[in-house]
């Protein structure tokens, strides 16, 4: 009799032992947090010439990023632009940056140190090119630049990349044809405010705060840049298909444009990262771009063209896999 209770006893005792091991897993899966933690250590993240739209966005998505990860520090780093910024992605330099897509195409297709690593988390909003003169200049179109003094942007800018090109399309040789200033949009407005310039190409988000400044102070206007020349432009093929006829609305610069809508070329943003960047840090990253639009938005205009519908496409970058699961994690 004495064996079969303790068989008996031994059941109980296993159901028992069982039961607690449920009850404690349960227990666990409550409280403690599962999945990859919550993003932890410091990130980098280039921007762009100080009075620019990168930067302004940066520091605005810099605040939002402290608030949502509270455990990341956050360090910005400006630059010259698209060029300096993705070279310094691949290199390990910094770990997000933004760049238009005809400067990422045009890394790419150079096969340049790192390319390979580059990914893509968010399309953001289009830059519009901007070609900006005196308001009595005689300056007409690009082929009208021939033997003036013009800034194209520094070196490492996506300036310097379209207005060079641009200027090809006209039959101007970028270094020839014309004085060409390598300076930024901090430092182009006083210089046409001074004489010591005739034109300066600017590649932003609308508006962009340095320009529309200079037009309420000073008499500008906006050079079309007609459709002719944009196929002109998009003749060249490779990187120059990412460049699109588009029209600067009339109310973009109002003291620049006196109520009209200028022709013009524009080209999308991208946030970048590489296959180097924690899953979990560009999901949350991401989910903060996308989440932060419209309070950035408020002082950031360009800011505001951030959408879900069409953030997902980056191309000519893929997706990183941290950004595919912010996607996921919002799809309908």
């Amino acid at each position: 009799m004495l064996p079969v209770l303790s068989r008996i006893g031994r059941r109980r005792s296993l159901r028992a032992g069982a039961a607690l091991t449920v009850v404690l897993g349960m227990l666990l899966w409550w409280f403690l947090p599962l999945g990859d933690p919550t993003p932890t250590g410091t990130l980098s993240f280039s921007t762009g010439v100080r009075s620019g739209v990168y930067q302004r966005y940066g520091v605005r998505l810099e605040a939002a990023l402290a608030k949502d990860l509270p455990h990341v520090s956050i360090k910005l780093q400006t630059s010259e632009g698209s060029q300096q910024n993705l070279a310094r992605v691949a290199a390990g330099k910094a770990d997000f940056t933004i760049a238009t897509t005809d400067a990422v195409a045009t890394y790419l297709r150079a096969r340049k140190p790192g390319y390979q690593r580059l990914r893509g988390c968010v399309r953001l909003y289009d830059d519009y090119i901007q070609l900006i003169v005196k308001r009595d200049s005689d300056i007409q179109s690009v082929a009208d630049l021939r033997g003036r003094k013009v800034a194209v942007g520094q070196p490492g800018s996506g300036v310097k990349l379209v207005a060079d090109r641009l200027m090809t399309a006209a039959g101007l040789d970028p270094v020839n044809d014309v004085t060409p200033f390598p300076v930024g949009i901090d430092t182009m407005p006083k210089l046409l405010e001074e004489g010591k310039l005739d034109a300066f190409f600017w590649s932003g988000g609308l508006p962009t705060t340095a320009v529309a400044d200079l037009a309420d102070r000073f008499s500008i206007r906006l050079v079309p840049l007609e459709e002719p020349l944009i196929k002109q432009l998009q003749a060249a093929g490779g990187s120059t298909r990412y460049y699109r006829s588009a029209v600067m609305p009339a109310d973009a610069y109002r003291n620049a444009q006196q109520g009209q809508a200028v022709p013009t070329v524009a080209v999308a943003n991208v946030l970048v990262t590489t296959d180097r960047t924690d899953a979990a840090m560009t999901e949350a990253f991401t989910r903060t771009v996308i989440d932060s639009r419209d309070r950035i938005g408020r002082e950031v205009h360009a800011a505001q063209l951030v959408d879900l519908r069409t953030a997902i496409y980056t191309d000519p970058l893929p997706l990183h896999e941290g950004a595919k699961r912010y996607y996921r994690s919002v799809k309908p």
